[in-house]
């Protein structure tokens, strides 16, 4: 299923928007956090999408332009090749820029190339390298100085950098974004002028036939890079440790501490996420043991019960794991037997926000509607919270699919057993009730079957009816007649 060419797209939009979210929300406090998530995502496959993205960002923010070549400078020191390729698309972005008289693109373009010199402020690696050409441009400051037709602001700014040059150029990266040691850095030394090929291609989802095995590659390779990978040790520590592991994991898991851990993990990736996308990609890469599928399903309901609100967010991301896992779809239709059971404990905007969920799944056929038989509509077995429920469940179906597209789902003759609990007919108590139920809520529409079944019933049915009614009003009454007699 993983090698279906829609799972791959759904999961190249996901990588798309995952990557975007983080260099959206990355700064010079957060940036040694971000970098980790970030190579949690597949950069090989994505290197096309991750220059883009921060090309863009640096663009559109260019105060951030240092935190973005330090984020660069780590991803280049395990991934050259992407270095390489932002490197060539700046210098064409650069001189497009300058082609089209763009100044607000030069001066980004010109500023990333700075700060991407080894992170270092430009004009000290410029000293070094090239002094004659710095001094060429410093001799040409001088004289725009000189013939004094340019305004204060400009003169200013000129003479700062005369007084930089004095001074050496001191280095301007702050502590904080001097993440990579003189060793482990790689440059990468393009001309200007040189031809170049900025690999559009890269930025298009084009369908990988090993797309299973180059994932779990990666998966490997995310390892080493984050420390998960180290197999360099002793035999006699592996096996000390792994007693530790196992003694520690024995306390663990009788304090729960492993599912707690688990369920954090979940709740931060759900309410961290910008897009159900970005959201539903980042939760199949968490590592489930068999058996903790469900903790995806109760943290996801719990998420969405928790809100002022019914969200699309919750139930997008619900429907997407359906669709890709047919395990999430049971744990999810066990989900709606679990949360129909409970309702009654729920406050009335946690019970409205999860029947607009399930609705939802419903609606999109992510969850099977086999599931509306654990519902049965009568006044002995419903409660007020459970006759919300129903409520807020088919108000949102019949708005999502349209009266006459959820009449016709309810009429379909093979499932009328399974609907038989929602629209009883063992008795016409029960069917007069369900029927009021839903014309009170304004879908009288999807009763029709029942309202000529009710007035087609067999005489007999109503008879004996009618005689247990009367048989319930008054006992005595016939004992009595016979005495007369």
């Amino acid at each position: 299923m993983e090698e279906s060419l829609e799972y791959q797209k759904k999961s190249w939009i996901a990588l798309k928007k995952s990557i975007n979210g983080l260099l959206n929300k990355i700064n010079k406090a957060n940036i040694k956090h971000i970098i980790p998530e970030l190579f949690e995502e597949n950069l090989i496959r994505g290197k096309g999408l991750f220059c883009r993205s921060i090309m863009k960002s640096q663009l559109n923010s260019a105060i951030f332009t240092d935190v973005f070549a330090a984020l660069i400078a780590v991803v280049n020191t395990k991934f050259p090749q992407i270095g390489e390729l932002l490197c060539k698309r700046i210098i064409l972005q650069l001189r497009r820029a300058y082609n089209n008289n763009n100044k607000p693109q030069m001066l980004a373009s010109v500023k990333f190339i700075g700060h991407l010199v080894n992170q270092q402020e430009c004009g000290s690696m410029l000293q070094d390298l090239c002094p004659l050409g710095l001094h060429a441009i410093f001799e040409r400051f001088r004289g725009i100085l000189h013939e004094g037709e340019i305004d204060k602001r400009v003169q200013f700014l000129i003479e700062d950098l005369f007084a930089l040059r004095k001074h050496k150029f001191q280095p301007a990266v702050p502590p904080e974004l001097d993440l990579v040691e003189e060793e482990d850095r790689l440059t990468h030394e393009i001309s200007l002028g040189d031809k170049v090929d900025e690999q559009i291609e890269l930025d298009v989802f084009k369908p990988d036939p090993n797309f299973v095995e180059n994932e779990n590659k990666y998966e490997q390779l995310q390892k080493r890079i984050l420390g998960g990978g180290d197999q360099d040790e002793d035999s006699e520590d592996d096996d000390e440790s792994k007693d530790e592991d196992e003694q520690q994991m024995e306390i663990e898991d009788e304090t729960e501490t492993n599912l707690i851990n688990l369920r954090r993990t979940i709740y931060l990736t759900i309410m961290s996420s910008a897009e159900f996308e970005e959201a539903g990609h980042k939760l199949l890469k968490i590592r489930l043991e068999p058996g903790q599928e469900m903790e995806l399903c109760i943290m996801l309901l719990e998420c969405c019960s928790q809100e002022k609100t019914s969200l699309h967010y919750y139930a997008l991301l619900g429907q997407r794991l359906c669709m890709i896992n047919k395990v999430h779809q049971k744990n999810f239709e066990k989900s709606f037997m679990q949360q129909y059971s409970m309702i009654h404990q729920l406050e009335t905007n946690k019970l409205r926000n999860v029947a607009k969920f399930f609705a939802h799944l419903l609606g999109t056929d992510a969850l099977p509607w086999h599931v509306l038989a654990y519902l049965r509509l009568t006044e002995e077995d419903t409660t007020s919270s459970s006759r919300i429920f129903i409520k807020n469940l088919f108000q949102e179906l019949s708005g999502h699919l349209g009266i006459r597209m959820l009449n016709e789902r309810l009429s379909d003759p093979s499932m009328q057993e399974l609907f038989e609990s929602i629209f009883p007919k063992d008795s016409p108590k029960n069917m007069r009730f369900a029927i009021n139920f839903f014309t009170s809520i304004g879908l009288g529409g999807i009763t029709e079957n029942l309202r000529d079944y009710l007035k087609n019933m067999p005489r007999l049915i109503l008879q004996q009816d009618k005689r247990v009614s009367r048989s319930s009003e008054s006992v005595d009454d016939r004992p009595r007649k016979r005495r007369r007699s």
